[in-house]
């Protein structure tokens, strides 16, 4: 007896047949138009690739400035972790842990977490814990807010170019481009791909 898969959409539980679509196309849900599926192209090499170079990133556009401010003789810079401080020092502990989650410790565990999964499954290595993994990362998606973030920097120096002389530090350019390491390893992970290669190291 023939055994037959099948998924339900996450929008409108309808039960479907599993569907294989080639590197390109995309596998929508026939009654809700839900994207099901969209293979892509290497997607466990490529996540391994962002998700280390995005762990390399973390550090300097965590810890070194990212813009120097320059006022009546005095400059003084600012690093995304001393701004969570100067929150924290203000009593906006609030904002200051919203600010700390979306910006630093969930884009760092989203990226830890790809990292694992990536590497296991691409030298073929089991482990009990890469489904659990797996959920923890997709929730992740949800609260991993770098661009947030990036558009407050952007207002400031709006704001502050006319009243004070800004300096752009390596934190800046370095989180600019865990930005886009983040966008990427985003639009590379196949969800699909992944749960399946995990099942099949689990056998």
């Amino acid at each position: 007896m023939n055994k037959i898969d099948f998924t339900a959409c996450p929008e409108c539980d309808l039960l479907l047949n599993l569907a294989a679509p080639e590197v390109g196309d995309k596998a929508h849900c026939p009654r809700c138009g839900y994207l099901m599926q969209r293979p892509r192209k290497q997607s466990i090499e490529r996540t391994f690739a962002l998700s280390l170079a995005g762990l390399i990133l973390m550090f300097p556009a965590n810890l070194m400035p990212l813009v120097g401010i320059k006022m009546l003789g005095n400059t003084k810079d600012g690093t995304l972790w001393s701004g969570v401080v100067a929150l924290f020092e203000e009593h906006l502990w609030g904002v200051a842990i919203l600010v700390f989650l979306s910006s630093i410790l969930f884009p760092l565990l989203n990226i830890i977490l790809s990292l694992l999964i990536s590497a296991h499954l691409y030298f073929k290595k089991p482990n009990r814990h890469l489904a659990h993994w797996m959920r923890w990362l997709q929730h992740m998606d949800e609260w991993a807010m770098l661009e947030v973030y990036m558009l407050g920097i952007i207002v400031a120096c709006v704001k502050l170019a006319s009243t004070s002389e800004l300096k752009f530090g390596f934190g800046l350019y370095a989180f600019v481009a865990l930005l886009i390491v983040t966008g990427m390893l985003a639009s590379s992970l196949d969800k699909v791909l992944f749960w399946r290669q995990i099942g099949q190291l689990r056998k």
